[in-house]
């Protein structure tokens, strides 16, 4: 096998291993399902221990980038994109300035496929938002509210046909969980205010507009059931 050319560019041996990899990949034309040299091979090539190369190999197998099979050894993979998204998303581990950042992110994303959903939507589609509904409605607001309310954004996520989005929803959905529990004393006083002034778009409101189809008032309403986090993000982004 040939000689592999590392990238002191980076920060450790194990990051210049993994460009050099990268781009041996990209260089031989390799695609998923290709098989790629073994361990010894690569060591060699690249003039590296063993543990090192591992270290980097892991790294591509957290991601899906590498997978080891039966009587074929490595090859690649189909990688996920937001695989190693998933795996640092911790609201712990944030500060607020970053929580605001995903939650603002997280709203302008939802309000910007309100066409992908319409283009999709299938009378099934309803049917299942309306069941989500009416169970919501019995649920009241107890523990499993927040159950009821990722099902009804999740579903409406599934129906872009998207899977990259439908998996965004399902990784930074904590975050927004995180927040609303956490600044619970400061959002909870706006959500009253804005239910006795009439301003509270629910659940059951956004599905009034998609049982009628109609995206325009869809558009508005939904950017008015964030109103809430707006606010927050109005007065935490300062």
């Amino acid at each position: 096998m040939e000689v592999l050319k590392l990238d002191n560019r980076n920060t450790t041996l194990v990051d210049s291993v993994e460009e050099s990899l990268i781009r041996f990949f990209k260089e031989k034309g390799l695609r998923p399902g290709s098989s790629i040299p073994n361990e010894i091979e690569l060591a060699a090539s690249l003039g590296v221990g063993r543990p090192v190369l591992r270290e980097a190999l892991s790294r591509f197998k957290m991601t899906g980038m590498i997978v080891s099979r039966t009587k074929k050894g490595m090859v690649l993979g189909e990688p996920s994109l937001l695989g190693g998204m998933k795996r640092c998303i911790n609201p712990l581990l944030m500060n607020e300035s970053t929580l605001c950042d995903i939650l603002e992110f997280r709203v302008a994303l939802e309000i910007g496929i309100s066409d992908n959903i319409f283009r999709n939507l299938t009378d099934a589609d309803v049917a299942e938002l309306k069941e989500i509904v009416e169970m919501s409605q019995v649920i009241g607001n107890n523990k499993y509210a927040p159950v009821s309310e990722h099902r009804f954004h999740t579903k409406l996520y599934e129906i872009t046909g998207n899977k990259i989005i439908t998996e965004f929803q399902d990784i930074i959905y904590p975050v927004l969980d995180f927040v609303k529990e956490k600044y619970r004393d400061f959002l909870e006083p706006i959500e009253k205010e804005l239910e006795r002034a009439g301003a509270l778009v629910t659940h059951r409101d956004l599905l009034k507009y998609i049982e009628n189809r109609d995206l325009k008032g869809y558009k508005k309403a939904i950017e008015e059931h964030f109103r809430l986090y707006s606010i927050y993000l109005e007065r935490h982004k300062k």
